[in-house]
């Protein structure tokens, strides 16, 4: 009979791509997923009935050794607590960005009347439907430039019961003020692109072969591109006293609070993750 220890040994012994604390970390998502066994169920050793169906371990681990990330595998990962679908058409969400949401919702946290809010390049959906889901007295917009995005963001929204209102915009390519009704929010938040190809030649390669690379990269003659956008934006749709929230790229952090202080937002201020890096900026419109 197979047990739970036996199981995890032979999938860490197997992936050969990934440090020891990521291979055993993977090794734990999967028996989780497949198997429904838990750290604690390895750590006892817990049998496994003969009977029990179990998925094609070798090749779930020759995926792994060829890069390919395990969420694309498992078809999910978790964000703030809840699970959201993924795959190649958008990002895989990062602890970095629980970070971002956060902030916003410590800041709405408080009911308000008509308080609306903007998720620029929503992508799985996952700031949105946090959102959605953290401050129920908010109505969240969420755009995305990728029909295949929003067709994931979508499915989760309906999976995780979220009301939020889907769009598909281009923010590099939009008319301001938008056309009828101007809409006026009192939030935006955004984790566009912000990795200089430059930069891609440090990146591994689970990222460079199977994500989005709209999603994650900006030219390096213009890394601010598309904070100039959302700024811009929000001249025009955010109400007065409105914040934006952006997550940014170490590197850049003064260049990013210089784009908005150059369009009169205030009390504009760069913030730092957990790590101690320059990850994000807030900004207020006041005009």
């Amino acid at each position: 009979m197979t047990s739970a220890r036996q199981l995890y040994q032979h999938i860490v012994s197997g992936i050969k791509v990934y440090p020891p604390k990521e291979t055993q970390a993977i090794a734990f998502m999967l028996l989780e997923h497949y198997m429904r066994l838990r750290n604690i169920d390895v750590l006892v050793d817990r049998p496994v009935p003969e009977n029990t169906a179990q998925p094609d371990w070798e090749g779930i681990i020759e995926r792994l050794n060829n890069n390919e990330p395990v969420q694309h595998i498992i078809g999910s990962t978790e964000f703030c607590g809840l699970e959201f679908r993924v795959s190649s058409s958008v990002l895989i969400p990062r602890p970095e960005t629980e970070e971002l949401v956060q902030m916003v919702t410590r800041d709405y946290a408080e009911p308000d009347k008509d308080v609306s809010i903007l998720d620029i390049g929503t992508g799985s959906g996952c700031i949105a439907i946090v959102l959605a889901r953290f401050l129920p007295h908010v109505t969240v917009h969420a755009w995305d430039v990728s029909d295949e995005a929003l067709s994931v963001a979508r499915e989760n929204a309906r999976q995780l019961i979220a009301d939020v209102q889907f769009a598909k915009q281009d923010m590099l390519n939009v008319t301001f003020p938008l056309p009828g009704n101007i809409i006026k929010f009192d939030c935006l938040v955004s984790n566009p692109p912000y990795v200089t190809y430059s930069e891609a030649e440090t990146m591994r390669p689970n990222v460079l072969r199977f994500e989005p690379h709209e999603a994650l990269f900006v030219e390096d003659s213009d890394p601010q591109l598309f904070y100039k956008a959302i700024a811009d934006f929000g001249i025009h749709h955010l109400k007065t006293g409105g914040k934006c929230y952006v997550e940014i790229n170490e590197h850049f952090g003064a260049g990013t609070k210089q784009v908005f202080e150059e369009r009169n937002y205030k009390q504009v201020e760069i913030l730092r993750d957990i790590h101690g890096k320059d990850r994000f900026v807030r900004a207020v419109w006041d005009k």
